[in-house]
């Protein structure tokens, strides 16, 4: 179940301890000094250490004091005899989580190390969400990771951020997959007050509803099948510093309906448990659905949408700020060419323009997925668009989500309608399998009308006679 480190230099005790804690199913490595101890925790950590305070050469307290300097998570509770308690809590002064007076019975050790190895578990629990929240921070802090534009939108939005960073309520931010909703909960976090506590995501759609339930609000040991230990939720995790909630809109009745309270009361109760805890948290949340049309369709309650719509948030799609394209494309070939490709610098006007022809329905996403799959198979120091995928060449207009060319001011009517007619003929073609009459049928034209436009548009070359039933 985890790794416990023993060390005592009392063989019966030190062996003792051993045995007790091998039988509760943790794997015990055993020293005699603390030097040996520190030795072996330096070449591989572990979730608990136990060791006894006074010893020759290198005592407990400064044991404690060396694994503290070495991996402030670890958990260390020493062993001391009775009459010596003032020294005890000198070590706990020095980072020991507890001690234990000897003589002592089995279970009473069994139960002290259970309880350090939660504290180790949670301990560790936070340092990999801070790992990771360091993480994407760090990769946010390139002109705001993907919240780059001089556009209108998008700097109406950026100030609207700002003000909201100030406050302490809570946030609803709203946008079309790919827009960046993450990336604005994290800008909320990093320019709040809150910013040098936790910032903790929990993916709700990702997760089935009894998952769901105790990553929020964590849950009790024996609550359920598997839950071997007590796991602390995401509500506590970011206790101090914000919760983001990402697509809150999937979030089942149940849960909706306990959240609320959270909400209400700022105070958790684990799932199996009896007990309610105290939470400092600022919630974020954000969504791709109409959540006033899920609260009249019943699906999501009407009294949690307003406790989260106090300050809303709304991120425009790409196509709806075109002028933020070459910036972000830019940006993009910045963040990713020393990783994927180090001889790229930029983009060449030619790659730019047909960037600006697509419609983005992916939004930033599509974009940072597109410059990233164009480093890849890049020659040269530009990006041209010779390396951007096919789909954007220059041959294709620029489309909207459902694929038909957006008009362009600056192109003519008669290009523009010869556009949408090649895309609707290429597609009737496609499904048809490409047998004419077929694709003639679905676009309701002549079969000779057909073939002139099929010439035309060169999807057969000239003189191509029709077949029997093709």
């Amino acid at each position: 179940m985890a790794r416990v480190l023993v060390i005592d230099d009392h063989d019966t005790l030190r062996e003792g301890m051993t045995v007790t804690l091998t039988r509760s199913g943790h794997t015990v490595a055993a020293v005699r000094s603390g030097a040996d101890g520190l030795a072996a925790y330096k070449k591989s950590p572990f979730d608990l250490v136990v060791t006894d305070l006074k010893m020759d050469g290198m005592d407990g307290i400064a044991v404690t004091r060396a694994l503290k300097a070495l991996d402030p998570a670890s958990v260390v509770m020493v062993v001391t005899a009775f009459g010596t308690i003032e020294t005890a809590v000198q070590a706990m002064q020095e980072g020991a989580y507890d001690f234990i007076t000897k003589p002592f019975p089995p279970d009473v050790l069994r139960a002290k190390v259970e309880k350090g190895l939660e504290l180790s578990a949670t301990r560790r629990q936070v340092e990999r969400l801070s790992a990771r929240t360091a993480a994407h921070d760090a990769d946010a802090a390139l002109s705001h990771g993907s919240l780059v534009g001089d556009s209108e939108p998008m700097q109406r939005l950026l100030g609207q951020v700002r003000k909201a960073a100030a406050s302490d309520a809570t946030v609803l931010v709203r946008g079309e997959s790919g827009t960046g909703k993450e990336l604005v909960a994290r800008m909320l976090h990093q320019h709040s007050p809150r910013k040098e506590g936790p910032f903790v995501v929990v993916h709700c759609a990702a997760l089935a509803e009894t998952l769901l339930e105790s990553e929020l609000f964590g849950h009790e040991r024996g609550s359920f099948t598997g839950a071997v230990k007590r796991k602390l939720g995401r509500f506590e995790l970011a206790d101090g510093g914000t919760l983001f909630l990402d697509e809150i809109g999937e979030i089942p009745a149940s849960v909706q309906t306990k959240l609320l309270r959270v909400l209400q009361e700022k105070e958790i109760q684990r799932v199996g448990g009896e007990e309610t805890v105290k939470v400092d948290v600022r919630v974020v949340s954000a969504t791709h659905r109409d959540l006033q049309a899920e609260v009249k369709a019943g699906r999501f309650r009407e009294d949690l949408y307003y406790r989260l719509h106090i300050v809303p948030l709304v991120l425009p799609p790409l196509r709806e700020r075109p002028e933020d394209i070459a910036s972000l494309a830019r940006h993009f070939v910045t963040k990713h060419a020393l990783r994927v490709n180090r001889r790229v610098k930029g983009l060449e006007d030619s790659a730019l323009k047909a960037l600006a022809r697509h419609a983005w329905p992916g939004n930033v996403r599509e974009l940072e997925n597109v410059i990233e799959q164009s480093l890849v198979f890049a020659e040269g120091e530009m990006l041209t668009e010779a390396d951007l995928p096919t789909h954007l060449s220059t041959s294709a207009p620029r489309t909207d989500a459902s694929g038909l060319p957006i008009p362009h001011g600056d192109r003519p009517l008669p290009d523009i309608l010869e556009d949408i007619e090649r895309q609707l003929i290429a597609r009737a073609y496609e499904k048809a399998g490409g047998v004419k009459t077929e694709t003639a049928r679905l676009l309701g034209i002549k079969t000779s009308a057909l073939y002139y436009k099929l010439e035309k548009y060169g999807f057969i070359s000239k003189g191509e006679h029709p077949e029997e039933g093709g």
